[in-house]
């Protein structure tokens, strides 16, 4: 994956008190090897199966991760909300520059999305930005509503909530099949 690439250059431009600083706190380096996939399989299901925003969004988190690392209080549950902000931001962004509908499932990368999953790639790309994370943290990483509200930064009825609006969306443009 591009991510450890991205990672052990962004170490590489860190100026000494950075690094002191980076050592003091948590290991994020530890966190790194242990969560990254996790975070990037969430953020690659969370784009719609935009792996070149999933990557330089997970890269982004945790390149902001080491530069915070002094004040993370909990720094998984940090990584994940600045991974979905980036990740939002750049797919605006990108609509805003091209000045077209937001991506479709052709931008999915072909090679990585088996056929079957790009209807539900296009499904999950029109819920709200909230309503697929928590899909996605529920549902692809399997996390229990608690840990989800910890990850997204939200309280765990309002996961809820988000989770029942999000599986009614996709019953409905997915058609009558039960969606798990």
């Amino acid at each position: 994956m591009r991510v450890a690439t991205m990672m052990t250059a962004v170490e590489g431009e860190l100026s000494e008190p950075e690094a002191n600083a980076r050592t003091q706190g948590v290991d994020l380096d530890a966190l790194f090897r242990d969560e990254s996939d996790g975070v990037y399989r969430t953020l690659y299901a969370f784009t719609g199966g935009r792996g070149d925003v999933a990557e330089e969004a997970v890269a982004e988190a945790f390149a902001r991760a080491i530069a915070q690392s002094d004040e993370l209080r909990d720094p998984l549950a940090w990584i994940y909300r600045v991974a979905f902000r980036v990740a939002i931001d750049d797919l605006r962004r990108e609509t805003r520059e091209a000045n077209r509908a937001p991506a479709t499932a052709r931008d999915a990368d072909p090679a990585a999305t088996p056929p079957e999953l790009l209807g539900l790639l296009d499904a999950l790309r029109r819920l709200s930005p909230n309503q697929r994370a928590a899909v996605v943290l529920h549902h692809v990483l399997g996390l229990e509503t608690d840990e989800v509200a910890h990850r997204m930064g939200i309280a765990p009825p309002t996961v809820r909530v988000h989770l029942h609006r999000g599986r009614r969306r996709l019953r409905e443009l997915l058609g009558t099949e039960e969606v798990e």
